[in-house]
C-alpha cells in the first residue's frame, strides 16, 4: 500500500468512527483482493472502499470505483460472510473518497454507494 493510500485509510477509519461506526477489520485480504474496511453500524455490516487522490486531475476519487471493482468487492464481501459464517445480516457497501488538494483532506462519505 502506498503512503497516500495508508494515510487515506487512517483518515477514513477516523471519519467512520466519528460517524458512529465500529471498525471490525482493516485491509481484509482474501485470495487476490482486499476490502479496505469492514465495520458495523448498529446491526448493519459495512464493507467500505477508500479512494484517495492528490488532485482532481482524473476526476473525483469516488469515480474510480468501476463496475469491475464493484463486482470484486461483492465477491470479497461474500467470501468474508462465508469465512466468518455470517448469515441473514443486512450488509451495505460504502465509499470514503478523499481528496488531498492543497494538503488538506476533503472527505466525501457515501453510504450505500452501490448494491
Amino acid at each position: 500500500m502506498s503512503d497516500l493510500g495508508g494515510y487515506g485509510e487512517s483518515l477514513a477509519r477516523k471519519h467512520l468512527e466519528e460517524e458512529g461506526l465500529r471498525i471490525l477489520e482493516t485491509n481484509y485480504r482474501f485470495h487476490h483482493g482486499e476490502i479496505d474496511i469492514v465495520a458495523e453500524e448498529g446491526e448493519v455490516l459495512v464493507f467500505c472502499e477508500v479512494k484517495t487522490r492528490i488532485s482532481g486531475q482524473f476526476g473525483p476519487p469516488e469515480c474510480a470505483l468501476s463496475e469491475q471493482k464493484q463486482r470484486q468487492l461483492r465477491r470479497l464481501a461474500l467470501a468474508y460472510l462465508t469465512v466468518h459464517r455470517i448469515h441473514d445480516r443486512v450488509c451495505r457497501f460504502d465509499v470514503v473518497a478523499i481528496r488531498m488538494e492543497g494538503g488538506h483532506p476533503e472527505i466525501n462519505y457515501i453510504r450505500d454507494a452501490f448494491r
